[in-house]
């Protein structure tokens, strides 16, 4: 199968190859003797917890007095 690349340095997967390996939103690259390897990601349900409460601003500090609070209780 040919991908065309574009002046914007993108390519566009077949669907055919995006559906045997499954569904990913990122992909890891790497070049190996002269080839691009693409292997998919999955972003663990922790690293998206993580993520979401660093966009919130809540830190380990935060989250270690929620549970002590919550021991009290």
């Amino acid at each position: 199968m040919l991908a065309k690349l574009t002046s914007k340095n993108q390519l566009t997967l077949p669907k055919s190859v995006v559906q045997s390996v499954g569904k990913a939103e990122y992909y890891d690259v790497s070049v190996e003797s002269g080839r691009i390897v693409l292997t998919p990601v999955r972003i663990q349900q922790a690293d998206a917890v993580r993520a979401k409460l660093e966009a919130l601003g809540i830190d380990e500090q935060d989250v270690n007095d929620a549970i002590a609070w919550a021991r009290r209780e």
